[in-house]
């Protein structure tokens, strides 16, 4: 935030030019221009990430080995230097250490092989110990700093606890969500007992991303724009606030950023979520979206990934006017969802060099 002086006149705080432009501009700091990180940037769309998909066609194989969780990270970093480097993973990843067996299937997504229906499924669920589950999280992401050398931010992510659930009762991706809102609506003590396994979870989670290196860390609730917002402020805003509230116990300067698929219902709930970031989709007017968050809260976005399939020059015209409508500072230039697969990688590098080369 801006401060005044003694003379009342308004100075921009300096950004510590040790710190990632990302970490600077969500902290409110006097930035030349915004950073920018595509979601999904890793994998999909290059060539060099299919290449490795051809050797190793398991997508947990890719996820789980340190080497190519690494590889795959640095792939975007390499050829178009984005201010935030993410780990390459998945929001399911946590599960099998959590006593809930599942695969990403290709052509299918993920499967969940024993979904959750009762409180006795709930009662077999086990709270994560990331240390133990997922050290290669951990090691890849040490190794991720050391590489990026802190010219860019390395960026870890978890899901949130409702996406989480609705997963693991629907027996991986819905359309309708009817097995987890029968549940919310019928058993509604059974869903919040499994929510919070995955809140008290998530939140190790992220403390371990941070102590492993990540620098900022999103959190997905990608499906929780499926409830309305009476039913958001029952079965997820509670618990995004609760992994907020312990993560800051530990890592109060931590920027967290909150992403929700087709949230334009629920901008200003998300902002109660005490998150520094939302990442708004492309369904929403970034100044209109700014508006309704407020001036304390960062925001990131939010070009739709089609724009990615046009012109150069139409790419241009949509990156500036996110930018102007988003104003000076607090802003990380992004996709309003994850990139396409089969969007061309000389647009996406069109992208980067178009963004890093705004000034405010």
């Amino acid at each position: 935030m801006p401060l005044k002086s003694n003379s009342g006149t308004v100075v921009e705080p300096q950004a510590t030019f040790t710190e990632p432009l990302l970490l600077n501009a969500v902290r409110g700091f006097d930035v030349e221009r915004p950073p920018v990180w595509l979601m999904r940037q890793a994998g999909r769309y290059m060539k060099s990430y299919q290449t490795i998909c051809e050797k190793y066609p398991s997508f947990r194989e890719r996820s789980e080995n340190v080497d190519l969780v690494v590889e795959i990270s640095l792939q975007p970093w390499n050829v178009f230097k984005p201010d935030g480097v993410i780990l390459f993973s998945d929001i399911l990843t946590p599960l099998s250490g959590m006593n809930i067996p599942f695969d990403i299937v290709k052509g299918k997504g993920p499967v969940i092989f024993d979904p959750i229906h009762t409180a006795a499924n709930v009662d077999q669920v086990r709270e994560f110990v990331p240390e133990k589950s997922v050290p290669y999280v951990g090691e890849a992401l040490t190794i991720l700093r050391k590489e990026v050398d802190n010219k860019a931010a390395v960026l870890g992510f978890v899901g949130a606890p409702f996406t989480l659930a609705s997963y693991v009762v629907e027996g991986g991706s819905s359309k309708h969500f009817s097995k987890i809102k029968r549940m919310a609506f019928s058993q509604p003590k059974v869903l919040h007992a499994l929510l919070q396994k995955f809140a008290t979870s998530m939140a190790k989670y992220i403390q371990y991303q941070a102590n492993s290196g990540a620098q900022a860390v999103q959190i997905f609730d990608s499906w929780a724009t499926e409830l309305s917002p009476i039913d958001f402020e029952e079965f997820s805003l509670p618990y995004l606030k609760q992994i907020v509230n312990t993560v800051k116990q530990t890592h109060p300067d931590l920027p967290l950023i909150l992403y929700a698929s087709g949230s334009g219902g629920l901008l200003e709930r998300l902002a109660l979520t005490g998150v520094d970031v939302v990442s708004l989709d492309w369904t929403v007017d970034m100044s209109e979206g700014r508006k309704r968050l407020g001036s304390n809260i960062a925001v990131q976005g939010n070009i739709d990934p089609g724009v990615l399939f046009g012109s150069k020059e139409f790419i241009t015209d949509r990156i500036n006017d996110t930018v102007r409508k988003a104003g000076k500072g607090k802003h990380i230039l992004n996709l309003g969802h994850g990139i396409v697969v089969g969007t061309p990688e000389e647009n996406v590098a069109h992208f980067f060099e178009v963004a890093k080369a705004i000034r405010y």
